[in-house]
């Protein structure tokens, strides 16, 4: 593996309900890879991505980022992107200003900015929608400017909390090969969350199991099938064995969280 971007450190989440999240969750995500966590619903899969995202507290353990550099109060520069389950677009902004939104927190103005959101929405195939508002795209473009919104600082870590989950097949499809373009462009770190295991092996070279609530490592899968992937694969005998494998340990974890 890379050299380790953020590591999670038996990391445990106890939310004031009572209800326990993760219980010793350990994993090392490397530069420039394409990670999957996988499990069902409730495991704690988005929490260890808000976690690692700094939108939410550890109760124990530690979170590491070997490689950042720090700010002056001594906090790392994670430099993150993420990508929630919904578009969360503001819906009386335009597609250009919520994608310049990152940059304009920033103080960078408009006009400063023009060329790098152009060339964000270029990147998701949207540079002809600038000006069009969230109500005149369908589901599949809104996700595509979330994820414009997400690249725009170029982060060395994209986040992706079941980006696709609510969009119908042939959408999710197209927007799997899409992402699989755009990391392979930008050779960003990516972490992907997800409960479906067609979709995890198509995109990883990873896939990461967890058991029920409360969430740890199960296991972990490398899929080396090359890339770039395609139709070709997602109906390959290949594909097919390596969901089968998938398929076996995510029971497995599943009927040890039983």
């Amino acid at each position: 593996m890379h050299a380790p971007l953020v590591s999670l450190r038996n990391v445990s989440k106890v939310f004031s309900n009572g209800t326990v999240a993760l219980k010793d969750m350990s994993l090392d995500v490397g530069e420039g890879e394409f990670v999957s966590l996988l499990g069902p619903s409730g495991c704690g899969k988005s929490t260890a991505l808000r976690i690692i995202a700094g939108l939410g507290d550890t109760s124990g353990g530690t979170l590491d980022w070997p490689s950042a550099t720090y700010d002056a109060s001594g906090r790392p520069d994670r430099e993150i992107g993420f990508v929630f389950q919904e578009p969360t677009l503001m819906p009386w902004a335009t597609v250009f200003a919520n994608v310049w939104l990152p940059l304009r927190l920033k103080g960078i103005s408009r006009s400063a900015a023009r060329d790098k959101v152009m060339e964000a929405l270029h990147m998701v195939g949207l540079d002809k929608f600038a000006d069009s508002y969230p109500r005149e795209l369908s589901g599949g473009m809104k996700m595509r400017v979330s994820i414009a919104r997400a690249l725009i600082t170029r982060p060395k870590l994209l986040l992706m909390d079941e980006p696709f989950a609510a969009l119908d097949e042939i959408t999710r499809f197209k927007l799997n090969n899409d992402l699989l373009t755009l990391w392979q462009e930008l050779r960003r770190t990516v972490i992907f969350v997800t409960h479906s295991v067609f979709e995890s092996v198509y995109l990883s070279q990873r896939i990461v199991i967890l058991t029920p609530r409360p969430g740890r490592v199960f296991t972990e899968v490398a899929i080396d099938a090359p890339y770039p992937r395609d139709e070709a694969f997602r109906t390959s005998a290949e594909y097919a064995g390596f969901c089968r494998l998938v398929s076996q340990a995510l029971g497995k974890a599943m009927a040890e969280g039983a």
